[in-house]
């Protein structure tokens, strides 16, 4: 499996659990019901112009508009544009553009879905997919926790391998599986990971900002 089989395959999960949560189900994304998140998805593929103000900057507020008009659709046609993918002209078109963007977004917002309920389970993900997760996360674990204020070392218990996230003491090692660490280091804290080290370095983690 490369990332772009991977990433469609997020998207058309995502789009069939959004038909059967329904607009107004919970997610992970502070505020946000699915019917925001559906919108904030298109907006991001669709409207380049208010797609660069996801994240802040002077124009947030643009963006915050375009996404609050997009929810206020009809809920069922949106979900079928998600399904779709992105307009013939968005650049998220490009080739390679798919797999390099939308992998983590389709994988972390599909959790953000499923782990917003009580009684969630991990998914049963193949070698190939967590693989394929390692091998991005590997990349860019340095910038996820440029902000940390103490080192992070990252451990998949079924391989051994580890990825030095941040360089610094004291350390703090997070073990688990590929797509949990990426869950965390995206900000989420319904992960099942365990933690190690100190408990004041593990403190200073835990009150860490993650993320692009």
């Amino acid at each position: 499996m490369n990332a772009t089989a991977m990433a469609q395959s997020e998207r058309h999960q995502l789009a069939d659990l959004f038909e059967a949560v329904g607009p107004d189900a919970p997610t992970l994304c502070a505020g946000w019901t699915t019917r925001d998140l559906v919108a904030h998805l298109l907006v991001r593929e669709n409207r380049p112009d208010a797609a660069l103000g996801i994240l802040d900057g002077p124009l947030a507020g643009y963006a915050e508009s375009v996404q609050d008009k997009v929810a206020r659709e009809p809920y069922e046609p949106n979900v079928d544009k998600v399904r779709s993918g992105p307009r013939a002209l968005s650049p998220f078109r490009l080739p390679g553009v798919d797999g390099a963007a939308n992998l983590f977004e389709y994988l972390i917002h599909h959790e953000d879905v499923r782990r917003a309920v009580p009684g969630w389970q991990p998914r049963d993900l193949t070698m190939d997919q967590q693989n394929l997760v390692w091998s991005r996360l590997n990349r860019m674990a340095r910038i996820l926790t440029r902000k940390a204020t103490v080192g992070v070392v990252l451990m998949r218990p079924d391989t051994g391998d580890s990825i030095v996230a941040r360089k610094s003491t004291p350390v703090v090692q997070l073990i688990g599986a590929p797509v949990e660490l990426l869950l965390r280091l995206y900000g989420r804290t319904d992960v099942q990971l365990t933690t190690e080290g100190a408990p004041v370095a593990i403190e200073a983690f835990e009150a860490s900002t993650f993320g692009v």
